[in-house]
């Protein structure tokens, strides 16, 4: 029973005592990597970590590696402070940043035989060295035994003790244990929210190691974060920077810190950092700063929430209902501030109902128009726009084209448009969206591939006529990408012509060479797309016209209107939302 009693002390001096810090002549202290955690409702935020590749290992002559006091005996105490809400650490929100490519090259082949013992149950209680000696030997596969039970222990969220008795058992068997299995012991113990056990699984791979894999340095991070020694999160973070970009949840979560103990100025500081280097903060960390910023007076933090909010626009970022009640209570908070939020709907010549202020409008001015017109056609038409998989001659051979055809007041994306219901042929498809857009005598231009002239399945001879009879046709080879295509009949076409589509057309913004004008082609689209949908019953194509008005966030100092979607997207969408939080003070 001696390892039962054994199981309450820290894991540090669990491991001196087991010789893992004594000095090691051999280089072989670079642990084994083979690292799979199943993707399960508790752990799901875990199973991008990589391999101990990029851990390197320390040298014993370099680094002083007998321990200080028992950091545990330190800690006893201060545990027993924390606040309940920081125990307790969400479920599914963490995203690693870096080297998941580098995790799948090593764990793919294991992966098949490790699911199958995802099920396998850890013990309840600590277990004596031949107690783990019998499972092992009892086990299917005895050489991913640990590994495997160490993964069901997370999973099962299995005491601290349970999963401490097995790495002890391990250090005295071995005399080392592997850089997965420490992290496999720190995931159970930041779950947990075991701050003292956290810390010395961090002072351990310190001396054993130069540098951690970004997994490793994020679990420390969002361990610590979450409890009130949460400022030793913001040192590991400075560590990080030393050596590599922080990822989006080391960020993340040291700016939540700060934000909860009402540190806004330093949350706001790692904010800046962070877009700095170009790392995407997710919606929840912006809607985490309007809640804990609620009722707080402050003409500084004021400033900053409203560069949350310009952020929004710049990006054409739509928040969710939740962060959208988020910013409306912060807005109604303010002291003083006599700022009151009302949900709407605009209506199509882009006034707002509750205040009567009318919204920007989503056309260029002259300038603007002819400042994109060119950039788009010298960098995304002629450009080295690698998303554009097509030949000179066919271009040049669509350009005279189209300029022999000018004006359109609609261009057509067809092979998009024809896969709107997968129940029709697709020349059906095609055939119902031609047929309503042309109603109303608009001119047509359809842009379509080679294979749709062959009579086949889904492309009927006879109906293909019928449409060129109500639009022009031009027909791309089959693998060329036809939204350069679209994006200059569309322009050429003038300010008036719109397109339809259900492509976000990133790639070719991404081609685009400064903000400004990345910009114009966001504004410039937002007004220009038309937006189609299958009916509720599918049997026809229902269309949405492009805006006159700008469905991005904007302010006039004295009001606020802010566009927001029902449900959280975490990918960019071509659908523009409908509804808006409108504020105004009275």
């Amino acid at each position: 029973m001696a390892l039962f009693s054994q199981t309450s002390q820290g894991f540090q001096a669990l491991l001196w005592k087991c010789h893992i810090f004594w000095p090691v002549s051999r280089c072989r202290q670079l642990f084994a990597a083979s690292f799979s955690i199943p993707n399960r409702e508790k752990i799901n935020y875990f199973s991008s970590m990589t391999s101990s590749s990029t851990a390197l290992p320390v040298d014993p002559k370099e680094t002083d590696v007998l321990p200080a006091k028992k950091r545990s005996e330190i800690d006893c105490k201060e545990e027993k402070g924390w606040d309940e809400e920081t125990k307790e650490i969400p479920e599914g929100k963490f995203h690693f940043s870096s080297s998941v490519g580098a995790a799948k090259k090593w764990s793919m082949s294991p992966v098949v035989s490790r699911h199958r013992f995802s099920n396998v149950q850890p013990p309840e209680k600590p277990l004596q060295a031949e107690e783990w000696d019998k499972l092992k030997k009892d086990f299917q596969s005895p050489e991913i035994f640990e590994e495997v039970m160490l993964n069901s222990m997370i999973r099962c969220n299995s005491p601290i003790d349970v999963a401490k008795s097995l790495l002890t058992h391990l250090a005295k068997r071995n005399g080392d244990i592997a850089y997965n299995m420490l992290v496999k012991y720190l995931t159970l113990c930041v779950q947990q929210g075991q701050v003292s056990e956290i810390r010395d699984v961090y002072d351990i791979m310190k001396a054993r190691f130069k540098i951690l894999e970004s997994g490793a340095y994020s679990l420390l991070i969002r361990g610590l974060s979450n409890s009130n020694q949460w400022r030793m999160a913001l040192t590991v973070l400075e560590e990080v920077k030393k050596i590599m970009i922080p990822s989006r949840t080391c960020y993340e979560s040291c700016i939540k810190a700060a934000s909860r103990h009402q540190e806004m100025k330093l949350a706001f500081e790692l904010y800046s950092e962070m877009l700095a280097k170009d790392v995407v903060p997710t919606l929840h960390v912006l809607q985490s700063f309007f809640d804990f910023s609620r009722g707080v007076k402050g003409a500084e933090l004021q400033k900053e929430l409203f560069g949350v909010l310009l952020y929004l626009r710049e990006n054409q970022i739509y928040p969710h209902r939740t962060f959208m009640q988020s910013i409306k209570l912060w807005f109604e908070s303010l002291p003083g501030g006599n700022w009151r939020g009302r949900l709407t709907k605009i209506t199509d010549s882009g006034q707002c109902p509750v205040c009567n202020h009318q919204l920007e409008d989503s056309n260029l001015t002259e300038e603007e128009y002819s400042h994109l017109s060119e950039r788009i056609i010298k960098d995304v038409i002629h450009g080295t726009d690698t998303f554009r998989k097509t030949t000179p001659e066919e271009l040049e051979a669509f350009q005279t084209f189209v300029e022999n055809r000018l004006p359109f007041d609609i261009v057509i994306d067809g092979l998009n448009v024809s896969h709107i219901k997968s129940r029709k042929m697709q020349c059906e498809n095609l055939f119902d969206a031609v047929n309503c857009l042309a109603k109303e005598n608009a001119r047509l231009l359809v842009l379509g591939r080679k294979h749709m002239l062959t009579n086949s399945s889904n492309w009927k001879r006879e109906m293909m006529k019928e449409m060129q009879s109500k639009a022009d046709f031009f027909f791309a080879e089959n693998i060329s990408e036809d939204d350069p295509f679209l994006l200059y009949a569309t322009l050429r076409s003038g300010k008036h012509c719109r397109f339809v589509s259900r492509d976000f057309l990133r790639d070719h913004k991404a081609c685009l060479p400064d903000s400004l004008t990345r910009h114009l082609f966001r504004k410039w689209q937002r007004g220009h797309q038309i937006v189609f949908f299958p009916s509720a019953g599918g049997r026809s194509i229902n269309f949405l016209p492009a805006f006159r008005y700008d469905c991005v966030v904007q302010t006039t100092g004295d009001t606020w209107h802010i566009p927001y979607k029902d449900v959280f997207e975490e990918k960019y969408s071509y659908q523009i939302p409908r509804k808006w939080l409108c504020i105004h003070q009275k």
